[in-house]
């Protein structure tokens, strides 16, 4: 048989594999309510949605956490009958502990009719659930505590949901659906930095301020000065995963692989570049999971052929499955690095044992946390670990709520974070703005390894 053949049904096989799995894991996690690997919620396929209007508990846009309390309770928010919905949506997070969508329309059915501050946040339901989930989890686990302690000089925190599926045009329209509503006064979102980027303008126009918990493209650092984000830029994380590279590896030669088509693998792979080839590196190879003609077999014959001594993955999660492909033929064979778009449970699952060894680079790990109290809290509420985009999340969300406490307005809130002075100690430590509306933070490296914490057998481990 030749070598061609035999590269096509490998390929064919993985693919079958992955896809196998993937089904798997969507049965496993589709049916039982796991402790939580490291904050991933227990669904990861995108599930349908009602639509792209804001939600305070009057319409479910997880429609796969449908039960019969919590669609009953949304019914009763829809009437305004407020204690009806607060009992339900209490009796549905007893049967799921960990849906942060239940929490924050229980927190909302709370407040009721009352006078309440109003933000949105805005995930990509429809596309990234997992994700979304983790974003949540933060907004809502901050949204309960400021609540509980009396709310922001007394005035409850109410919060709007609204999902753009991950896609420009309609977080376009979104942010100017937000802009209109008065009663909104700042917003957590959105996910990816392509996404970011196409709304910022629309937020800078109308002077609402935005806070992104995972978007991290430089070009986001000269969006303007209402658009913040608690995630670091990647020339943080660029340059951890370069210095490892370099120094903790000793390797000098790498192949990168990422997706040309996505604002944040784009500036990933430019800021990384940027530092391995400044301290003495090289890039032998750039293989772009967008191009129709990706073939992973003869990707890493070519990669060995140009003698790389690493495979740095900075692709998006739009990619991931071909990244898992390469992993998987890479066999163990190459040191594998990678940024945060890899740190999903199914890198874990899929990857498995292909992925022991990965080093990425991430905003922060429960295991490294500099503030345990939020860990601790965060473990009680949710039944399980909180990963990084759950920790920026909840950083966003008290950095909206510490400017409403100081200056309750659209503008106010910008002044507030704006500030020199403005320095908060929240989940990921240390919350101080650049004037860029950049955070200045260090990034973690992590290291799959084989664990119980995930329950598939590996984990995201803390490097020193």
């Amino acid at each position: 048989m030749s070598q061609k053949k035999e590269n096509v049904i490998l390929l064919l096989s993985l693919l079958i594999t992955t896809s196998v799995i993937s089904a798997g894991l969507w049965w496993l996690l589709g049916r039982r309510d796991p402790k939580i690997a490291d904050g991933d919620s227990p669904t990861i396929v995108a599930s349908r949605v009602v639509d792209n209007a804001p939600s305070t508990g009057e319409e479910i846009l997880f429609q796969r956490d449908i039960n019969p309390e919590k669609q009953a309770a949304a019914k009763a928010i829809a009437e305004q009958n407020y204690p009806a919905a607060e009992s339900l949506f209490k009796q549905s997070l007893n049967k799921q502990r960990n849906d942060p969508e239940a929490l924050i329309y229980l927190n909302n059915a709370q407040i009721g009719k009352n006078e309440a501050y109003s933000i949105a946040v805005a995930v990509p339901i429809g596309t990234e659930e997992t994700s979304s989930k983790e974003i949540l989890r933060g907004v809502a686990q901050a949204q309960l505590q400021i609540n509980q302690q009396g709310g922001i000089n007394d005035v409850p925190l109410k919060v709007l949901i609204v999902n753009d599926n991950n896609d420009p045009q309609t977080a376009k329209q979104i942010a100017q659906e937000l802009a209109k509503n008065k009663d909104v006064l700042g917003v957590v979102g959105h996910f990816s930095s392509g996404v970011t980027l196409a709304a910022a303008p629309i937020y800078e126009q109308n002077k609402l301020v935005v806070i992104s918990p995972s978007s991290t493209s430089v070009a986001i650092s000269n969006a303007g000065e209402y658009i913040f984000r608690t995630v670091p830029s990647d020339r943080f994380t660029s340059s951890a995963l370069a210095e490892y590279f370099l120094d903790r590896l000793e390797l000098r030669q790498a192949a990168i692989i990422y997706n040309s088509q996505s604002a944040y693998s784009k500036s990933l792979q430019e800021t990384f570049t940027t530092d391995v080839v400044s301290n003495g590196g090289e890039i032998v190879m750039e293989v772009d999971l967008s191009d129709n003609n990706f073939n992973p077999a003869e990707t890493l014959k070519t990669v060995e052929n140009l003698n790389a001594e690493a495979l740095v993955f900075l692709n998006d999660s739009v990619t991931i499955d071909k990244a898992y492909l390469l992993m998987q033929l890479n066999n163990g064979k190459l040191p594998l690095l990678g940024g945060d778009s890899l740190y999903k449970p199914q890198t874990l699952q899929i990857a498995g044992e292909k992925a022991k060894g990965l080093v990425l680079g991430v905003p922060w790990h429960a295991l490294a946390s500099p503030n345990i109290e939020f860990t601790a809290a965060a473990y009680r509420l949710w039944g399980g670990d909180v990963n990084w985009r759950t920790a920026m999340a909840y950083d966003a969300t008290q950095a909206l709520a510490k400017g409403l406490a100081q200056n309750p307005s659209r503008s106010g809130i910008q002044a507030i974070l704006s500030d020199s002075g403005f320095n908060i100690l929240e989940a990921s430590g240390n919350l101080k703005f650049l004037q860029s509306g950049d955070r200045n933070a260090a990034v973690q490296l992590v290291e799959v390894q084989p664990g119980d914490r995930s329950s598939f057998g590996y984990d995201f481990v803390p490097l020193k």
